[in-house]
């Protein structure tokens, strides 16, 4: 007789469970569908700090030459954000040939004139595309490291 005490408790705490399991799982997938938001989106979100493949130290120095002369009033932390990429924004206007808004949003435009910097005098050779791609990271620590 006692097995079936056993197995009578045993299928009653499993049934017990399943039903726990089963009220949750709906009520996780009802609370999820209140906040539900499609997989995919088409806002498009702008990087707050984008160093182009520098470390830390080297946009330090290139935020101190931004500093000195560019207007850059922030930190010189080794996070090139808004405020590093409008003080660059300044220079690439006056001398690379930048035309659009002092943003600081490292898009394109922004790339480009930055590309034709790199080409005038830190051994970047590639193509004026606008892409940050291997050989403007490398041309960048150039500029940053001085050399």
């Amino acid at each position: 007789m006692r097995p079936n005490v056993w197995t009578r408790t045993l299928v009653s705490v499993s049934a017990v469970v399943g039903l726990a399991a089963g009220s949750l799982a709906t009520a996780g997938t009802a609370f999820a569908a209140q906040d539900a938001k499609p997989a995919v989106s088409s806002e498009v979100s702008v990087l707050a700090v984008n160093n182009l493949g520098l470390t830390a130290a080297e946009a330090k120095k290139v935020q101190a030459w931004l500093k000195q002369y560019w207007g850059y009033t922030g930190a010189i932390d080794g996070q090139l954000g808004t405020n590093s990429w409008k003080a660059f924004q300044r220079c690439l206007k006056q001398y690379w040939g930048y035309t659009g808004e002092i943003d600081g949003i490292v898009g394109p435009n922004t790339i480009k004139a930055l590309q034709r910097l790199l080409k005038a005098h830190w051994g970047y050779t590639g193509e004026i595309d606008g892409i940050a791609g291997s050989g403007t990271k490398a041309a960048f620590k150039r500029f940053a490291n001085g050399g």
